[in-house]
């Protein structure tokens, strides 16, 4: 996120879901600047059976967006176009390429649309088949070098209940597994700001850096917020938050706020960030495939907090 020659690049996924819309409106406002590019993402799943109406596979893919098809993801990304077309992030007149990739007995295949700005910005609407939802985010994710991915928890999941963003099979692994900076969106309130977690740790001031640089472009106020597990602990948790204000404020970003809580950390995370539009943590990686199946907090705290967690890389 520090390196100004690189574009800013958002991928949000989107399931139809009035979360995921939500994370899209979150993603227009940090896609502001003109050296960002914002990538609208359904994955459906390989459906060789896939009905077309009695159409032809070709005409639908030559007329994406154009047809009033109930076709999976469609209607789910015409939807999020004009949510774009709403906020102002992207004009009418800007010019659009289309592209398709066959999949091999599946008859829509892969396609995506380009809207490009007369400054290079770009919204790309991409429908892709993929084997599940996990591996087509991550699939994407891999060949689209970006900076933050969003995901919209349309609801808690049981078992039983078709997949969503919010199954923590997906959220989870995709916060575990994708190379960028995950947010999982839910009930994404905006205004409310950032509230970032530290301990002190090197690792720990170098997300809150990454999170203010972000946080900068959407004028999004910053909350810094330090656990001691107990009352002998608070100075070393006051010594935190200086010298994390500090590396913040070197960037030119201001501090809102800094506290301490005392007590366990996941439960005081959670509820001292209820109030704020997103909770923001570092990422604790694991050796291996461990880390697929072991909790950390950071996979605590998506799991459990009431609102939206950004999982900084």
């Amino acid at each position: 996120m520090e390196d100004p020659g690189k574009r800013f690049r958002i991928l949000t996924c989107i399931d139809g879901s009035e979360e995921s819309y939500r994370g899209l409106r979150y993603a227009a406002r940090l896609g502001s600047g003109v050296d960002a590019d914002v990538t609208l993402l359904y994955v459906r799943a390989f459906d060789s059976a896939l009905g077309t109406g009695g159409l032809d596979p070709r005409l639908i893919r030559e007329n994406l967006l154009d047809w009033d098809l109930d076709l999976p993801g469609i209607r789910a990304l015409k939807a999020g176009r004009d949510i774009l077309l709403e906020v102002g992030l992207m004009d009418e007149a800007w010019i659009s390429r289309l592209y398709h990739s066959e999949t091999q007995g599946d008859p829509l295949g892969d396609n995506a649309i380009e809207y490009i700005s007369d400054t290079e910005t770009m919204i790309t609407l991409r429908l892709k088949v993929a084997s599940d939802i996990v591996n087509g985010i991550l699939e994407e994710c891999e060949d689209g070098d970006y900076t933050l991915v969003i995901l919209g928890a349309s609801e808690r999941w049981q078992p039983g209940q078709r997949k969503t963003f919010w199954d923590p099979a997906v959220a989870e692994k995709i916060v575990a597994r994708a190379p960028a900076s995950v947010i999982v969106a839910r009930e994404l309130e905006q205004n409310h700001g950032h509230l970032i977690c530290t301990n002190g740790s090197e690792a720990s001031i170098s997300m809150a850096r990454k999170d203010a640089i972000l946080a900068s472009r959407c004028a999004c106020p910053i909350s810094l917020l330090s656990v001691a597990p107990d009352e002998a602990s608070s100075d070393k948790a006051q010594d935190a938050l200086e010298r994390t204000r500090n590396a913040i404020e070197e960037l030119g970003v201001p501090v809102m706020e800094a506290f301490i809580r005392v007590g366990d950390l996941v439960t005081e995370i959670i509820e001292a960030g209820a109030v704020y539009s997103v909770i923001v943590v570092a990422h604790s990686p694991k050796a291996g495939l461990r880390r697929l199946f072991e909790t950390d907090t950071a996979f605590q705290i998506v799991e459990n907090a009431r609102n939206s967690v950004m999982v900084i890389k």
